[in-house]
């Protein structure tokens, strides 16, 4: 079973990069302990660089490669907008693309050969905007990037906040007040959002983030009162002061993973790459869509992505089975010509007509006095 990757090694997102590699490997390492797929080990045998959306020649290069390499399926992109400028490259081939952070609405059905492992934004939306109105914000503003990742949930987030009864007071849906994604100044777009007078600010970016934040001081903002979402959610501890972020909060799609999971993350990362694991974010998915792919193949006795693509749906739980929570005790059940309804670690529930998963968690986090996000809580949401 050929496996190849396009995460970002580079770029805004280089820091969702590590958790996604070794999500992704202690996979493997697991699937071929449990006896291989269809009697061989698998094994990634091309790894890309996704880059992000502001140079998206880096992915659409990747993608020629990864093609040129003729492996069964493909682990990325994390950024929808990267997704969006490959995917017709990819799942054109008849290759599959399963992504473990893909967040955009405008991804689900896309192809038949595309799946993902994330949530779509209405998901993550819906709890970002009632985690903002819950917390007693009635009036809001978005700094928002002209991406479709963070448009799209911006779309999702303020109809959230507006069905709770608050209101979006700068850079709602259709007011033009985007910023261009790699900006690296934001002094307008600050003072015009806090000139609006809100309550909160929601800031949907990537890196840009580290530029907005010490705007956002500097013109006597109250950070506590800051939401942020998968995109920037992120460790924080050398960018800014102490306390900078101290009590601001954030969301992150998926189940935090177990004490133990992190540790047995940490420890493959440690061994392989020689350094230790800083952020989990999407570990959990990586592990996911790498073991389902793998059972999907199993179940089809055949490491070719069309027979991955007949079975992915099946090995999920769409049909029913019984539930198994490793590769190995799945494989037995297969094995045995029962029906099977994995349970990994990140949570979701089978995958629904559009590939997505049927249901996700969604965690809640707040920053502590060293600008790192602490996991508070998680809702369980459905995918509609």
């Amino acid at each position: 079973m050929k496996i190849g990757t396009l995460l970002p090694l580079t770029g805004s997102l280089a820091y969702l990069g590590p958790p996604a590699v070794a999500g992704a490997g202690l996979a493997l390492d697991d699937i071929n302990a449990g006896g291989g797929v269809v009697g061989k080990p698998a094994a990634i045998s091309s790894v890309t660089d996704s880059g992000d959306s502001t140079d998206l020649t880096v992915s659409s290069s990747a993608a020629a490669k990864l093609k040129a390499a003729k492996v069964s399926v493909v682990l990325g992109a994390e950024s929808s907008s990267v997704t969006l400028n490959v995917i017709d490259q990819i799942t054109g081939s008849c290759t599959i693309e399963i992504s473990p952070a893909n967040t955009a609405s405008s991804l689900s059905g896309y192809s038949s050969y595309y799946y993902r492992t994330a949530p779509p934004d209405s998901v993550q939306g819906s709890a970002l905007g009632q985690l903002v109105v819950g917390d007693g914000h009635a009036k809001v503003a978005f700094l928002v990037f002209n991406d479709s990742y963070g448009t799209g949930l911006r779309d999702s987030t303020q109809k959230a906040i507006e069905a709770a009864g608050g209101s979006v007071v700068y850079g709602g849906t259709g007011k033009s007040q985007e910023f261009p994604p790699g900006q690296k100044t934001f002094s307008s777009e600050v003072t015009a959002a806090l000139a609006a007078k809100p309550d909160a600010i929601v800031i949907l970016a990537f890196d840009e983030t580290k530029q907005i934040v010490p705007e956002l001081v500097s013109q006597g903002w109250d950070l506590s009162k800051t939401y942020m979402s998968d995109g920037n959610t992120a460790d924080y501890s050398k960018d800014f002061p102490a306390k900078t972020l101290l009590n601001g909060k954030g969301t992150i799609p998926g189940a935090q993973p177990t004490t133990a999971l992190k540790a047995r993350l940490n420890a493959w990362y440690l061994k392989n790459d020689k350094k230790a694991l800083t952020d989990y974010s999407y570990a959990a998915e990586s592990y996911d869509a790498i073991t389902l792919a793998a059972l999907a193949a199993e179940k089809g006795k055949g490491t070719d992505a069309g027979t991955i693509q007949a079975n992915m749906a099946a090995v999920s739980g769409a049909d029913g089975g019984t539930k198994c929570a490793t590769y190995a005790d799945c494989k037995k059940l297969l094995d045995a010509g029962s029906k099977i309804q994995y349970q990994g670690p990140s949570g979701i529930g089978p995958f629904n007509k559009n590939n997505d998963p049927s249901s996700a968690y969604i965690g809640i986090y707040k920053y502590d006095d060293k600008n790192v996000p602490v996991y508070q809580s998680s809702i369980q949401g459905d995918v509609k």
